[in-house]
């Protein structure tokens, strides 16, 4: 039977979206091939009429679950008060619903260490999407000097991803929730407010 090319075009993005989620939840050596095409209603025999090999699947799935992460937070970002953006994210990155759902959540805690191991190509391609989370963050740093910004945001950036592992590992209880609620505190407690111009400070003298 001979398909469309809307058909293959929908097949193809249910397969790498499905993916995306088991790649999170099992990890880049934890899903096969044929039950993942199992899972997406398919054959194991029509996996390469989609993929020329599991690593440019892997690579899909990976870039469309950080596209994901990128997007959430530039909703987030574009719903909310310019002042209220970073905290927003913050708490939205290191809570429960996020440490418990690992398979819709952000792929860099649940994949950084074994993308590590992956070929040139597949880190480099990870490296890529990371690099456009840091720049999204950085924008939340408001009043803050691009560069300073930056390193921020990179703090804050490793902070959340750090807390979140640490918060995994300990599963669900009394002691994971201190680790999400002590990487949250790190973060926003550390946020200076942009230092006030020297017109701003005549002014509250004179007032």
């Amino acid at each position: 039977m001979r398909y469309s090319k809307e058909h293959k075009f929908q097949t193809h993005a249910r397969i790498v979206k499905r993916a995306s989620v088991k790649l999170r939840e099992k990890g880049a050596h934890g899903i096969g091939v044929a039950d993942l095409m199992k899972d997406a209603g398919l054959t194991h025999g029509g996996f390469y009429a989609h993929f020329d090999s599991r690593e440019a699947l892997v690579i899909e799935a990976l870039t469309h679950a950080m596209d994901r992460s990128t997007e959430r937070w530039r909703k987030l970002s574009d719903e909310t008060p310019v002042e209220k953006r970073l905290s927003r994210i913050v708490n939205t990155y290191l809570a429960p619903t996020h440490r418990d759902d690992p398979g819709h959540g952000c792929a860099v805690p649940a994949l950084a260490a074994e993308i590590a191991r992956e070929s040139a190509k597949t880190r480099r391609v990870f490296a890529g999407r990371m690099e456009q989370m840091i720049d999204m963050l950085a924008e939340q740093f408001h009043g803050v000097p691009p560069r300073a910004a930056r390193k921020q945001a990179i703090a804050a950036l490793a902070t959340m991803m750090g807390t979140l592992v640490m918060a995994r590992i300990t599963a669900n209880g009394e002691v994971s929730n201190e680790i999400l609620k002590s990487g949250r505190e790190a973060i926003l407690g550390r946020v200076k407010p942009p230092a006030a111009k020297k017109s701003d400070k005549k002014a509250a003298r004179s007032a």
